[in-house]
């Protein structure tokens, strides 16, 4: 009698096992875990992975901008290393300055009280509100950077095709315009 209740008890282990597993946190329970607010990422995360070391990758659905008291661009991939209140080998997010964007390579809330977050952007921490990240931002679309600089050189082509056609066109109508005597 005692043989088919351990095959129960373990079925029933098992059972709760895989769901437990079956579970993940999202990227943004995973954040406030670490002592970060989720509002760090945007709304639009179509996949994520997380692992042992702290390293995650974050795929959203569209590069996209988020304005906060500046403006983040974020690319499609995210990705970094996550420690507590800090993300390290930060790659995927810019930070615009005036007109110019910078890249941040890291993020880090030293002391929570204090209601600030720093974003190192090479030369520099910016300092912002920790208050402005408590929650997801809805992103708006961009186009990839590669998307614009392919763009441009195109019109740059155009241009210079259209002004060598007008070169021409002027050059001819000099040229045979005019009536010899």
């Amino acid at each position: 009698m005692m043989i088919p209740l351990i095959p129960s008890i373990f079925l029933h282990f098992v059972l709760i096992l895989a769901l437990v597993e079956g579970e993940q946190d999202s990227i943004y329970d995973i954040l406030k875990a670490h002592g970060l607010p989720t509002g760090l990422l945007p709304k639009g995360i179509t996949r994520f992975d997380f692992d042992d070391t702290g390293r995650f990758v974050v795929q959203l659905d569209q590069a996209c901008n988020a304005k906060f008291e500046s403006e983040l661009h974020y690319d499609r991939n995210v990705s970094g290393t996550l420690s507590y209140g800090r993300i390290g080998a930060l790659s995927g997010i810019s930070s615009q300055e005036l007109f110019l964007w910078f890249p941040v390579k890291g993020i880090r809330v030293d002391v929570p009280s204090s209601g600030l977050i720093y974003f190192d952007v090479g030369v520099i921490f910016k300092q912002l509100s920790l208050s402005l990240f408590e929650t997801p931002r809805d992103c708006t679309a961009i186009r990839e950077f590669g998307d614009l600089i392919r763009d441009g050189k195109l019109l740059a082509e155009s241009i210079e095709k259209n002004s060598l056609a007008k070169l021409g066109y002027e050059f001819d109508r000099e040229r045979f315009g005019r009536k010899e005597i």
